[in-house]
C-alpha cells in the first residue's frame, strides 16, 4: 500500500507546483531561497528519489507492462527540476506545463499498473 500512498503524494506535489506556478506569476513575489525554496525542495527530493528507488525494485520484480525504469528516471530528472521552478515567475510556461503534464501521465500509469497486479493477485 505505501507504494500507491508515495504515488499519490508525488501526484500532489505535482498539483501544488502548478498552483505555485500560477500564483507566483500573479504576484511580484520574489522567494527566499533559503527559507522557502530549498526547505520545500529538500522533502520534494527526498520523497522523489525515495519512490523512485523503490519503483525500480518494484519494477524489477514484477514487470509491468506498460512502466519501465527509463521513464522512472526521467520522471526523476524532471519533477526534481520543476519543484524548483515553480517558485520563479521566469519559468517558461508552456515546458513547465508539459513536464508536470508528462509526469502526471506516468504517475498514474504507475498507479494504474499498481491496481491490475493488486487485481490479478485476487483472481488468483
Amino acid at each position: 500500500m505505501s507504494r500507491i500512498n508515495d504515488t499519490r503524494v508525488l501526484l500532489s506535489i505535482c498539483d501544488e507546483c502548478e498552483e505555485r506556478f500560477y500564483k507566483m506569476r500573479e504576484t511580484e513575489h520574489v522567494p527566499d531561497f533559503f527559507g522557502e525554496v530549498k526547505p520545500y525542495a529538500d522533502v520534494s527530493h527526498k520523497a522523489i528519489t525515495d519512490w523512485s528507488d523503490q519503483m525500480k525494485v518494484w519494477i524489477a520484480k514484477e514487470k509491468p507492462r506498460y512502466v519501465h525504469a527509463v521513464q522512472i528516471d526521467s520522471l526523476k530528472d524532471s519533477m526534481t527540476q520543476f519543484v524548483v521552478q515553480s517558485f520563479y515567475k521566469e519559468t517558461g510556461k508552456k515546458r513547465f506545463i508539459l513536464s508536470i503534464n508528462a509526469a502526471r501521465y506516468t504517475l498514474q500509469t504507475v498507479l494504474n499498473a499498481m491496481a491490475n497486479e493488486e487485481g490479478e493477485r485476487s483472481d488468483d
